[in-house]
């Protein structure tokens, strides 16, 4: 993209607008999706979404207002909103794993940034390949403070981000990874468990909702199936 076509652009979006849409986006991983061309095609076929309305209907020009409006928010939650919800459940799911292989690595007597390398090359995941462009910046000029500061930024996940906070501060105030780590998984484990415990007990609910709408209309045809045919008859 070359100034003018730049400078064109920051007139009609706010900067802080191409910001926020930049960092999400970064934080989704590998994906070709670009900001302003997002918001562009946004913008078109919104446009579009609201002339093919007034077109098409009776009332467009009452309904296309309130349908484009929804067709612009629900354009943003599945290509941005959704998918990053998923990546944070990937994430999180993939963590005590990485970290568990991270902290047996550390324990026998590897420094972070060797351990690091270990782990990544013996773990294939979503978590893993994070730490790898890590690596890769170390290798080209960054101390491994300042890629793992980076790496924060495009990491939707809190956990992640927390488990990264206790890694850097550890190594600026000199005090133990292991016992930094040790803590984070038994968090990790606590975590998993409550989510475990949450969905369970979640179960009743669904099975009530299910009955409701299912078994306890049959039960009353079933009841008063016989009134009905005689009252018929």
């Amino acid at each position: 993209m070359n100034k003018s076509e730049n400078r064109i652009i920051r007139k009609i979006y706010r900067s802080k607008d191409i910001e926020q849409i930049e960092e999400k986006i970064a934080m989704l991983g590998n994906t070709k999706l670009d900001a302003i061309t997002f918001m562009n095609f946004r913008i078109i076929s919104s446009l579009i979404v609201f002339l093919v309305t007034i077109y098409v209907t009776n009332l467009g020009y009452i309904y296309a207002p309130f349908i484009t409006l929804a067709y612009f928010y629900l354009y943003y939650y599945l290509l941005i909103q959704s998918p990053l919800k998923q990546r944070i459940k990937r994430l999180d799911r993939e963590a005590l794993h990485f970290f568990e292989i991270l902290t047996l690595t550390l324990e026998s007597g590897r420094n972070l940034e060797n351990s690091l390398e270990v782990t990544v090359a013996n773990v294939n995941s979503e978590l893993s390949n994070e730490f790898r462009r890590v690596l890769f910046e170390v290798k080209f000029g960054k101390s491994l403070l300042e890629a793992l500061e980076d790496m924060k930024k495009r990491m939707p996940s809190e956990t992640i981000n927390n488990i990264l906070l206790n890694i850097t501060q550890t190594d600026v105030f000199g005090n133990s990874i292991l016992e930094t780590m040790y803590n984070q998984i038994d968090f990790l484990r606590d975590k998993q468990i409550l989510e475990i415990k949450g969905e369970i007990n979640k179960i009743p609910n669904k099975v009530s909702i299910i009955s409701v709408l299912f078994v306890v209309p049959l039960i009353l045809m079933l009841i008063l199936g016989p009134f009905i045919i005689n009252f018929l008859g």
